[in-house]
């Protein structure tokens, strides 16, 4: 009877923290994703090309489970749901990604992380101008809000505005001298309008 209790209470505990520990993944995801994608933008890749490239692997991985899963319970293709399916991979594939691909071309990877991380205040904000939100600072769960958007913002601008040591993943090979590694930097440091057009871009 012990050991069945100490193994419901194991369960029910995995069961709660199974929400965190994907988020966890998650984070960890986009975190190999970001520093994938400059790297890969480094060496000459196109957006555009990598934008095809992740939905065709996403689709070769997906597609499976799709049919297999869903085989019963998915709607039949009707002229309005093919529409709407165009319009969401006109949205997502094509201009999301692009958009963001070329934001974080235009920046770095932590200003790209940071920026996503930001989007939950910024919504938040957008809801309260529009009026779609109300916020009574009399209750908790609209003080929560103000201070997790103000928290989020906060982290953001640490991140993004904190220099610390280079931390070189892929090593270059050869000597190069000073001249040519100023001369490089210089031209790879995005400029400040680079930098505005890229958070625009991101944000989008």
């Amino acid at each position: 009877m012990e050991d069945q209790n100490g193994s419901g209470k194991l369960s029910q505990g995995l069961r709660k923290v199974k929400p965190y520990l994907a988020i966890l993944s998650l984070q960890f995801g986009y975190s190999g994703m970001y520093i994938i994608t400059m790297v890969s933008f480094k060496h000459g890749m196109s957006h555009w090309i990598l934008s095809v490239y992740r939905h065709v692997v996403a689709a070769i991985i997906i597609v499976p489970f799709a049919l297999v899963l869903e085989r019963k319970i998915r709607p039949k293709m009707t002229l309005p749901i093919f529409l709407r399916i165009v319009a969401l991979g006109f949205l997502e594939p094509v201009l999301d990604q692009n958009l963001y691909n070329m934001g974080i071309k235009m920046t770095s990877t932590t200003f790209a992380s940071a920026t996503v991380n930001v989007l939950p205040a910024i919504t938040f904000v957008m809801a309260l101008i529009f009026r779609l939100e109300k916020v009574n600072l009399r209750k908790f769960h609209s003080v929560a809000k103000v201070i997790g958007t103000l928290i989020t913002v906060s982290g953001a601008m640490v991140m993004t505005l904190y220099k610390g040591p280079a931390f070189q993943i892929i090593k270059g090979g050869g000597a190069i001298s000073n001249h040519s590694n100023s001369s490089s930097t210089s031209t790879t440091e995005p400029s400040d309008q680079h930098w505005i057009v890229g958070t625009v871009y991101l944000i989008s």
